[in-house]
């Protein structure tokens, strides 16, 4: 257990660190190597992961349900879900990673898809707000089914 959170927090300065430098810098300045902006879009998914996967259990009802702690983990999601993007830079597509060439060639699907996914989150958001667990299960859905439809078009299979 401690090393899982040891590795979270890392994930997080990380990811936290790669943020700083976003606010503070042009567009075209935000990563000092292309390797950063592919390190910065994979701590931030895999943050994702780790609350979606948190939250799994009450989905799926093997465990009880605690709206409190449903809140929080889907106000962090929120909040994650807007990061990983700015690391899909042009010049990061030369870096080895499990982006298929697709999120620079079909650029307006990628964005439709990216726009599908921020749709499902907002729902996820009044979802946990109102503390219905029917409306979070359908809401959670549609945000894993809008990550594995982004999944299966522009990420590569390892």
């Amino acid at each position: 257990m401690r090393r899982i959170i040891l590795k979270t927090l890392s994930l997080i300065a990380v990811t936290c660190s790669l943020a700083g430098s976003l606010w503070a810098g042009s567009a075209h300045a935000q990563f000092a190597k292309p390797e950063d902006a592919v390190k910065y879009r994979q701590s931030a998914f895999t943050l994702m992961g780790s609350h979606m996967g948190r939250m799994q259990p009450v989905i799926k009802g093997q465990a009880p349900y605690d709206a409190a702690a449903i809140k929080a983990n889907v106000a962090i999601l929120k909040t994650l879900s807007g990061l990983p993007w700015a690391g899909f830079t042009a010049d990061s597509k030369s870096v080895s990673s499990s982006a298929k060439p697709d999120v620079w060639s079909d650029a307006a699907g990628f964005k439709a898809a990216q726009d599908k996914f921020n749709g499902a989150m907002t729902k996820l958001v009044a979802a946990a707000d109102s503390g219905d667990l029917e409306k979070l299960r359908a809401a959670y859905g549609d945000v894993g089914a809008s990550c594995k439809a982004c999944h299966d078009t522009f990420r590569a299979k390892k």
